[in-house]
């Protein structure tokens, strides 16, 4: 019996040394070589819509298309522009001309080399009057476009044109021996279905509405990536997102605020997970149509901003992991006009006064009506997306307050865009735009592109905004450019063309076993191609 007792209190004083001693030696993965293998599994509520970055209008069709195409230029984590296909680049004192250098032996996936030919038969596409690219503005201020050798091009400005570096992304570069004499029909359905790119990985699968499969690009110019797959699970549903996310189905996804809480809470979750949290480039907004009666009066406008309660979306929709926007701009970038924030404060008394002085009175039921039409409309808001049926719903209540009724209505995420917002057939929607490290927001607000393919789908025209986002496209100078950009932010805070609402913060939940990760200024997934998962650790062991 003394041997029995010895023997399990030495067991337990040996378990008690090994785990005080083997936790003190946490793993040093950079002192380890990576390894190759394993599968990176996304979720999203989204799907895709076409895998052709000129012609793509929504956020997942850029994301899914940036691991799959290069640019000949990119943001690098500091947010200053390097060369991507481009070796490098020289720009000519007059600031008018752009001389770029491509990189030997960067080939597309099917095996031929991606040249000078690639850009410039991108560049003819994206100006071509009959594709659909709202992003066509950018490339039309080129005067020329010379191919100096196979290597080398030289793109000539009218004139100085701030955005002209960064626009060389990933918008322009297609395969010429694939698609030269295509029909439009067959950029869009064909190889907008199945891709060839010249990125880290390349198509595999495409099940609409389930999932999306790349593959690592063996032609990568950088070497294959160490990740054997990257696999887009679509899931509407958050609820059910986060679940599979619980249950080891789904690697990475980006949390609701509600689930970043109930992540923190679950102590084992927390160790299998991290979060990566960041203010993102985006923001949230309620969008009207301008040309529905009811939004075409600034007062109207003015007055919903101010009747709903920015800090109580962001505190009851974002559970306070976000920040109210008074306009289209982070507060920490150099463009952020601050006085911004005043102009709009959160004051029912005021909305109301404004809406009596634009014809509204109060029935006997208390609701506002004008000529005998009450004010209601429906506020579209996309399914899957918790946070913004949150806060259409704060919406909802706050007007109501003040006597307008507002009706919620959700929408499937592919049907919403093409079927009401290409179509332009809406009163008001909940949406969001991603900016980015320059200010240029020409593409949603300029009055040229109000014309479907254009961004500007609410409608908005104002000659002073026009010619604030021209100003702001030919001036180089950082100091004046701010000037524009600042008074910019004022008009919109007037003109209300949007309810600016908030910008969230990014809540990454990623799976501990993918090492390679580096948080910077401009995200997580930029350097995706260089993260692995190490042997012992693999679970997807597919090849």
């Amino acid at each position: 019996m003394k041997k029995i007792l010895w023997f399990i209190l030495f067991s337990i004083f040996f378990c008690i040394f090994c785990k005080f001693s083997f936790s003190k030696k946490e793993i040093d993965y950079k002192k380890i070589k990576p390894d190759y293998g394993d599968a990176l599994v996304i979720g999203t509520i989204a799907d895709a819509s076409v895998l052709v970055p000129m012609i793509a209008t929504d956020a997942m069709s850029h994301e899914v298309s940036s691991n799959i195409f290069l640019g000949v230029v990119k943001y690098n984590p500091e947010l200053k522009i390097v060369g991507d296909l481009a070796e490098k680049y020289k720009i000519s004192p007059d600031q008018k001309t752009i001389t770029f250098y491509l990189k030997k032996g960067v080939k597309w996936s099917d095996g031929k080399e991606v040249t000078a030919e690639d850009v410039y038969f991108g560049y003819r596409l994206i100006t071509n009057p009959e594709i659909p690219s709202p992003y066509a503005s950018d490339f039309l201020e080129v005067k020329k476009f010379e191919i100096l050798d196979k290597y080398t091009f030289r793109v000539t400005y009218k004139r100085p044109f701030a955005p002209a570096l960064s626009s060389w992304g990933n918008l322009v570069v297609l395969p010429k021996h694939l698609l030269e004499g295509k029909s439009l029909s067959y950029l869009t359905n064909v190889f907008g279905r199945k891709p060839i790119g010249n990125g880290p990985f390349k198509l595999e699968k495409w099940k609409p509405q389930e999932e999306i499969v790349l593959k690592y690009n063996p032609l990568f110019y950088k070497g294959r990536p160490y990740l054997n797959y990257l696999i887009y699970k679509i899931i509407p549903d958050p609820s059910t997102l986060f679940m599979e996310l619980r249950s080891g189905g789904i690697d990475w996804i980006s949390l609701t605020p509600l689930q970043y809480l109930k992540l923190e809470r679950e102590k084992n979750l927390r160790k299998e997970f991290k979060i990566y949290k960041y203010p993102s480039f985006s923001f949230t907004y309620i969008g009207y149509n301008l040309k529905h009666p009811l939004f075409k009066d600034k007062k109207v406008r003015k007055a919903l901003c101010y009747a709903i309660n920015r800090k109580e979306i962001v505190k009851g929709a974002l559970l306070g992991q976000g920040i109210p926007a008074y306009g289209p701009y982070k507060p920490d970038t150099w463009f952020y006009n601050k006085a911004v924030e005043k102009f709009c404060p959160y004051n029912p008394k005021k909305a109301l006064k404004l809406l009596y002085e634009a014809g509204f009175k109060k029935n006997k039921k208390g609701i506002l009506e004008k000529k005998g039409k009450p004010f209601e409309f429906t506020l579209l808001v996309n399914q899957g997306n918790l946070s913004r049926l949150l806060a259409a719903q704060i919406i909802q209540r706050e007007l109501s307050k003040i006597g307008i009724k507002v009706k919620i209505r959700v929408v499937e995420w592919t049907t919403l865009i093409h079927q009401f917002i290409d179509t332009r057939r809406f009163e008001a929607v909940i949406l969001g735009w991603v900016t980015g490290p320059d200010p240029d927001l020409y593409d949603i607000f300029h009055s040229s592109k109000i014309k479907p393919p254009g961004l500007n789908f609410v409608g908005y025209s104002n000659s002073k905004v026009d010619k604030l986002l021209d100003q702001g496209r030919y001036t180089l100078d950082q100091k004046k450019r701010k000037k524009i950009y600042y008074k910019l932010q004022e008009i919109l805070a007037k003109d209300q063309p949007y309810t600016f609402l908030y910008i969230p913060m990014s809540l990454e939940a990623i799976h501990k076993r993918f090492q390679g990760i580096k948080p910077s200024a401009i995200g997580i997934g930029y350097n995706i191609e260089e993260w692995w998962v190490p042997k012992n650790m693999q679970k997807y062991l597919i090849p």
